[in-house]
């Protein structure tokens, strides 16, 4: 099959990687001009952690992990109130834990791609015609295509989902905070095995410490907090983040004025997309583009992978019907990722409180953590998935 994936993230590689490994021909698409840097640091766990043990490539991810050895919450005046050892959470996922740059996990998985996908940079898909089982896709400046498959893997504002689905207000279910994350070169305080979180009544602000003498703010606020316009240009996003957080203690003056130098901010709404189906013709979403969880489940990068996974797999297994992989695929995974859903939506009232009495507990709750049960009573069950790989044979009727 000739499948054309737009987005090379962390869902589009993972898919280019596997359908690679099944013999496909792969057409990878990036918007940005060579694959993006930056973004905020998360966990990979649960399944994500199985599907990078199987692609051979934990060592060059535990390379590039961050290995924070607490978590630390702290009052306006910078004393400790909350938080715990990291390496609980580690101990909860038994050993299978990693910490890293959403930008690590992309480039160490097109890196292991070795020059066998195709890959178009500074390009988008701007148009989808169907031609019975053949679709012609056209580029913002490369030549029209003819392929098997279209796959969205372009994230929360996908542009595929768009094109083959329709509009995004349709799909987005936001839960009512947004985010903001940059980098600050220099900063100091530096505190290399520390992250540190500061939180006052539908705020917080979380600062740790990157390669190269770099410093990652991420920021997360109710939307009552933003009013009505949201921000789109980079001036008025740092306007819109020194009026949320102008009256925060600890370091959020000093942070706000580093701010001002930057010439980058992801600012986006936390939001999940809630889609009835994830299939359309020949057109197919993984990752955010199909069922993003938010930010708040804490697992979207490993999700990705494991839908990337799992499509890859199922295309594998119908030896060219097409349409029994697309329906496989949703079938496996559809119950699973809405309750991954759920239960992040569940979390949003711990994740960001909205009073001072909610951060309080919130601060207390955290401080649990470093008594015996208590692990496993808060955080045992977000940190186990309750599914399994499909095993898929290379070439053949797979095992399961």
């Amino acid at each position: 099959m000739r499948v054309a994936i737009q987005g090379a993230g962390i869902a589009g590689t993972t898919l280019a990687w596997w359908l690679r490994r099944y013999g496909h021909e792969v057409l990878l698409i990036e918007q940005a001009r060579a694959l993006r840097s930056g973004g905020y640091v998360l966990d990979l766990w649960g399944l994500g952690y199985d599907v990078a043990e199987r692609m051979g490539i934990l060592p060059a991810l535990q390379a590039r992990q961050y290995l924070a050895a607490e978590l630390r919450l702290v009052d306006a005046q910078g004393r400790t109130c909350g938080g715990y050892p990291t390496e609980i959470l580690s101990r909860l996922a038994n050993g299978r834990f990693m910490a890293l740059a959403r930008a690590d996990i992309a480039a160490t998985i097109h890196a292991a791609l070795d020059r066998g996908v195709e890959t178009i940079f500074g390009d988008s898909i701007t148009a989808i015609a169907q031609h019975g089982e053949r679709m012609r896709i056209d580029f913002e400046q490369a030549s029209a295509r003819e392929v098997d498959l279209v796959v969205g893997a372009d994230g929360l504002r996908s542009q595929i989902r768009a094109l083959g689905f329709g509009a995004e207000a349709t799909f987005e279910y936001p839960l009512g905070c947004h985010v903001a994350a940059f980098e600050l070169p220099g900063y100091r305080p530096r505190q290399e095995d520390v992250v540190v979180i500061h939180g006052a009544p539908g705020r917080y602000v979380t600062r740790l410490a990157l390669r190269e003498d770099k410093t990652l703010v991420f920021m997360v606020f109710r939307d009552e907090c933003l009013g009505a316009e949201f921000p789109a240009d980079l001036p008025a996003r740092k306007a819109a983040l020194r009026g949320i957080f102008a009256d925060m203690g600890w370091e959020c003056p000093q942070i706000l004025g580093a701010m001002a130098a930057v010439d980058e901010i992801y600012f986006d709404s936390v939001s999940q997309i809630r889609m009835p189906h994830w299939t359309r013709g020949r057109v197919a979403l993984v990752g955010d583009a199909a069922a993003c969880p938010s930010l708040i489940a804490g697992e979207g990068a490993g999700l990705a992978m494991a839908q990337a996974y799992v499509l890859a797999g199922e295309i594998q297994r119908s030896q060219g019907n097409v349409d029994a992989a697309l329906r496989n695929y949703e079938k496996r995974l559809r119950p699973f990722l809405s309750a991954k859903q759920k239960a992040a939506e569940k979390l949003v009232g711990a994740f960001v409180p909205r009073t001072a009495f909610g951060v309080a507990v919130r601060n207390f709750g955290t401080r649990l953590m470093r008594l015996p049960v208590f692990p496993e009573l808060l955080m045992g069950r977000y940190l186990r998935d309750a599914m399994t790989l499909p095993e898929y044979a290379d070439g053949t009727t797979p095992s399961a």
